[in-house]
């Protein structure tokens, strides 16, 4: 009898160490969402900067290039993600050793890959400034802007990997300082070299490669506190084969789904960029804004969710992989149900306060509930995506996404007649899409990765 009630206690005992709270959530997610609030002020202080100057030619050079940087890492942004999905599975498997490989596996890959970038500096320059199609003015500034910018490469994608390494490990605090310190130093130091010292343009794209670097020496330093000697690692653990195969596979699969993402995005602007009418332009621009708030809320929730869900997975611990699925997607649905109130009842005093224009307001106006309903069916895709990301089903996440892209082209296509309208059910098609089939794909994926057998 005292057996069995022993064995009792120790159940509840691991019942209870795998439940999952919202103050775990929260803990990772709060400091992702304000960090993703404080990152539009790098490009505001910018243009403020830049604008200050009285040329326009400038002023669109910094535009263009911000935008091309943007996609350029973001489009590499799999090193934070995959690194996230890793370091928390080596963390929930107790694995120690794998954890400090991690971050030094990703920093090697971001030296490569950020070298590359800086080698073919020249035709990436041909290309995505011929593809912007500026004035020649304009296309002048931002070839001295994207020279100086470059070089900020495998710092930002190194940023990207420690970050991920931090959040793994449940440090979002920490990783929001390291973002917070770089966006600090980038807006003083742009003040400062374009204002200050007449710096002009690369002065605002130096103080962008200054800035990662701050950024990278201050996470090496916080990496080095957390962990005696982090790069002390034996090459055969950095070097295994089977982790580096699966690192490279993953990786691989996201930077995939990535490229599919940005497709559907730059089309979205491309098609509005074509309808030869200027105002509606100018209203999917200021409508754009409200998809930026609501990713803001919504990525903070799906990091947590790689973070959780990775964590449980690299334990095979099925009740708190569970729970943490159920208890970020009921906040990322409350989430999303406050961020569609808001736009709602606010947006219309939104649309004033950013466009003196009477015909772009009444425009966005008219557009203004496809962005109202929007997070109720983004909210599906962050949540999966962080999901899919922490336990890496990157194959199943890509084929997915590739399909979700077909479907969003197809609804254009279909609905192509009715011009931006048809655009933004598009829009609307892709979230609902992306959420959907990774919702339905979901239960296979959760039987398979915890089988009872696994399990034990």
């Amino acid at each position: 009898m005292l057996d069995a009630k022993t064995a009792s206690d120790r159940d509840l005992t691991a019942l209870a160490a795998t439940k999952v709270t919202t103050t775990q959530v929260f803990a990772i997610a709060g400091p992702a969402m304000v960090a993703n609030l404080t990152t539009p002020l790098i490009g505001i202080v910018s243009t403020i900067a830049i604008g200050r100057l009285g040329d326009a030619t400038l002023l669109g050079g910094v535009a263009i290039t911000s935008v091309i940087f943007d996609c350029l890492f973001w489009l590499f942004a799999f090193l934070r993600m995959s690194t996230v999905a890793f370091t928390a599975q080596a963390l929930g498997a107790g694995d120690a050793q794998e954890t400090g490989a991690l971050l030094v596996r990703g920093l090697i890959i971001a030296a490569l890959v950020g070298c590359v970038l800086i080698a073919l500096q020249a035709p990436l320059a041909a290309i995505l400034l011929d593809a912007m199609g500026g004035s020649e003015g304009v296309t002048r500034a931002a070839r001295v802007y994207f020279a100086i910018r470059i070089w900020s490469a495998p710092l930002a994608l190194a940023n990207y990997v420690v970050l991920g390494w931090l959040i793994g490990q449940a440090h979002a605090g920490l990783a929001l300082s390291i973002q917070i310190a770089i966006n600090l130093v980038n807006m003083a130091l742009t003040l400062a070299l374009v204002l200050g010292l007449d710096g002009g343009i690369a002065g605002a794209a130096a103080a962008a490669v200054v800035a990662e670097a701050v950024g990278l020496v201050l996470g090496i330093l916080i990496a080095r506190r957390l962990t005696h000697e982090p790069f002390n690692v034996p090459r055969a653990a950095l070097f295994d084969r089977s982790k580096l195969f699966r690192m490279l596979t993953v990786n691989r699969d996201i930077i995939i789904r990535t490229a599919a993402l940005i497709t559907a995005f730059l089309f979205f602007t491309a098609q509005g960029a074509r309808s030869g009418d200027d105002v509606v332009l100018a209203a999917n621009a200021v409508l754009n804004n409200f998809l930026l708030v609501s990713a803001f809320f919504l990525d903070g929730l799906a990091n947590a969710a790689q973070q959780l869900c990775g964590s449980a997975y690299g334990a095979r611990d099925r009740a708190a992989f569970s729970g943490a699925v159920r208890l970020v997607t009921l906040w990322g649905f409350g989430f999303a149900l406050a961020v569609t109130a808001a736009f709602a009842l606010f947006g219309p005093s939104l649309i004033y306060a950013m466009t003196t224009s009477e015909d772009v307001r009444r425009s966005a106006h008219d557009y203004l509930w496809f962005v109202v309903v929007s997070p109720l069916l983004a909210v599906f895709a962050f949540t999966y995506d962080g999901i899919f990301i922490g336990a890496t089903w990157a194959r199943d996440m890509r084929n997915l996404m590739v399909l979700s892209l077909l479907i969003f082209l197809a609804t254009w296509f279909a609905l192509r007649a009715f011009g931006n309208a048809g655009l933004w059910t598009a829009m609307l098609a892709l979230y609902a899409a992306r959420g959907g089939l990774q919702a339905l794909r979901y239960p296979a994926n959760f039987r398979a990765s915890f089988r009872p057998a696994a399990a034990a």
